[in-house]
């Protein structure tokens, strides 16, 4: 259900909203203190994130400027926004008019002292996303560029909000979000009654309903301005400050940030509680808006943080607090040493760090290993030519962000200068130039060709069935896939997920650019019986097709792993290979994993590459750290 406002005149207020208390808690705490560095909304439509945040805004002190008092801003940022209009650029009417060279400011300057909102978060450019960060964290802009120096304050409270289905922000990005909030409907009846109810009210009287609720949102707004104005004299003691730093050690965080955060965002609770020190409870609460995003050291690892884990972390960080308080214990004299005698050495030759245990005997069970994909690096699978699609990591596109590659006589990217020196020198003979300056023509003006990255539409087409589960192969190929997964998410690509086996292929995973859920698809996958491949190919080319209707500039990789042992029937292996020539003939770019083993090879998943015209490496190829270069999807 949508529960964005209809009126913008009049926000659904802050109080109004029905539970959220961890995500509201979180806005707070950043308006309380913007240093946190912002807030990031996980969660799936319709569970009133952007409400939330539009309604926060309201309770934002006022802003003093040249023209006096006005309210606090809401600033959103659209996805396909580009970097002169975040960060601002030169003023070219100026420079046009006046000949003055001057500085037009962006929105982040139009979000001081108040709300930036960017939906969609996770589909915004990685490099935007960058310099939202910084200037979060930093509270100022600063821009080298256009011959221009400049620099202006922006403290804003910045909120991002993604839905995961939708694709994950990098791990190296959700570390620079201060704070992380999981938010779902609840599945409470009587909740979701009230969500309901306040909604319905609001769209039939916005005014009357607002009212109802404004005594409540000014209190609230009080509230943080005064905690605004104790912050500073909040104190944080060696005691809690070292709670913090045991904390982030514990749950083994990356750098320091982590660490700074938790410290700003447990000031900013004890000031929100109206306290003058930090306690333990404003640390537990800060640990929970601050860690769990932090742990994620893999984009398909579990978001979330395990309160026994944090309770444990807790009392361990008491029990290293009051260890470091107390004084140094006495050294042991000789008499008291725990160093073993030498009649108790003789009883355990091997000492306690022999791998069989004290004593000797049978050696402990082995540990079982890691999954495969984490062991293998994969090379990079890539679409042959020059693609126009989405942005990303994977093949070569036209872009107006890339590097230029050529200059053009047709409208480029921005203007291409050495090119149009060169055409301009070509003609100045037949200008009449002997001497002096250039003379310069329209005609002469060359536009710049620039190439960048583009993501495409991965289609894995997995062999499930019972010749590739011998042996543990099909484990080995879990681990590839995932590993290829795991690219594919870094490259910003969209996949899809097929299985072979028994009698048909099953599309386990749509397109998507949630490739966290691709994994646990794969995971849960069954195994067993037939290998009908010709069905997987024509699953794959329809599902590439089909996609190609929705969004016609991104092309396609169709990756199959399997050992070539097409069964089901006598013409099973001829009707892969012609299943497999349709693919081809559909202009599906392609690459075949061959994951044959044993001394006798079939070569049969070659064959098969050479029907789809595509690509072909073995999977051992696939892992092996010591080859290089790019495997291309086509001969």
């Amino acid at each position: 259900m949508d529960q964005s406002p209809r009126d913008s005149s009049t926000g659904f207020p802050f109080s109004a909203v029905v539970g959220q208390d961890q995500l509201r808690l979180a806005l707070v705490l950043c308006a309380v203190h913007p240093g946190i560095g912002g807030v990031l909304v996980r969660g799936e439509k319709g569970t009133a994130k952007s409400t939330v945040v539009r309604a926060l805004t309201t309770l934002l002190p006022a802003v003093r400027d040249e023209n006096g008092p006005r309210p606090a801003r809401l600033v959103e940022l659209p996805v396909g926004a580009t970097e002169d209009r975040v960060v601002g650029s030169l003023d070219l009417e100026k420079v046009l008019r006046d000949g003055e060279r001057a500085f037009r400011p962006g929105l982040l300057s139009a979000a001081h002292q108040g709300v930036l909102y960017v939906d969609e978060v996770n589909l915004l450019h990685d490099h935007l996303v960058d310099v939202l960060l910084d200037a979060a964290a930093m509270g100022r802009v600063h821009i080298e560029r256009d011959g221009i120096s400049h620099s202006h304050p922006a403290r804003f409270v910045l909120v991002g909000t993604m839905n995961p289905e939708e694709g994950e922000l990098r791990p190296q990005l959700l570390d620079r979000f201060g704070l992380a909030v999981d938010v779902a409907a609840s599945r409470d009846v009587d909740v979701r009654m009230e969500v309901v109810r306040r909604r319905l009210d609001f769209e039939r009287d916005p005014q009357t309903f607002a009212a109802r609720y404004a005594e409540q949102d000014h209190a609230l707004a009080a509230a943080i301005l005064e905690a605004r104005n104790r912050l500073d004299s909040v104190e944080l003691d060696d005691t809690e400050l070292r709670r913090i730093a045991f904390l982030c050690a514990s749950f083994d965080v990356d750098g320091m940030r982590a660490d700074l955060v938790l410290a700003r965002t447990a000031t900013a609770h004890a000031a929100w509680r109206g306290a003058d020190a930090v306690t333990a409870e404003d640390v537990r609460v800060a640990a929970e808006l601050t860690l769990p995003h932090r742990r994620r050291r893999d984009p398909f690892d579990e978001p979330g943080l395990d309160q026994d884990q944090l309770d444990d972390a807790l009392r361990q960080a008491d029990e290293d607090t009051r260890a470091a308080e107390e004084p140094p214990a006495e050294a042991p004299s000789s008499e008291d040493s725990s160093e073993p005698t030498a009649g108790e050495a003789a009883e355990d030759p091997d000492g306690p760090d022999d791998p069989r245990g004290p004593g000797g005997g049978a050696p402990p069970p082995e540990r079982p290993a890691g999954p495969a994909g984490s062991q293998f690096t994969t090379k990079l699978l890539e679409i042959p030519g020059v693609g126009e699609g989405a942005p990303g990591r994977r093949s070569r596109s036209r872009s107006s962000r890339g590097r230029a590659v050529r200059a053009a006589n047709e409208q480029g990217h921005g203007l291409h200068l050495v090119g149009t020196l060169f055409a301009a020198a070509e003609r100045q003979a037949a200008r009449g130039r002997t001497a002096g300056r250039m003379i310069l023509d329209s005609a002469d003006l060359r536009g710049a060709v620039r190439e960048g990255r583009e993501g495409n539409l991965v289609v894995f087409v997995v062999d499930a069935s019972g010749s590739m589960a011998a042996r543990d192969r099909l484990s080995a190929v879990t681990g590839a896939v995932v590993s290829l997964l795991r690219d594919a998410y870094q490259r910003r690509d969209k996949v899809a997920v097929i299985t072979v086996r028994g009698r048909d292929a099953e599309l386990v995973l749509p397109p998507t650019s949630s490739v966290d859920i691709a994994v646990r698809r794969l995971r849960g996958m069954r195994t067993g019986g037939k290998s009908p491949l010709a069905e997987g190919f024509l699953r794959a080319r329809q599902v590439v097709l089909r996609e190609r209707l929705r969004d016609p500039q991104r092309r396609a990789l169709v990756v199959t792993l399997t050992d070539g042992r097409a069964t089901g029937g006598k013409d099973a292996l001829h009707r892969a290979r012609v299943a497999a020539g349709l693919l081809a003939d559909s202009a599906v770019a392609s690459v075949v994993v061959d994951c044959e083993t044993g001394m006798v090879r079939l070569g049969l998943a070659a064959e098969l590459a050479r029907h789809l015209r595509g690509g072909y490496v073995r999977l051992g190829e696939l892992s092996a750290q010591h080859v290089a270069g790019v495997v291309r999807a086509a001969a």
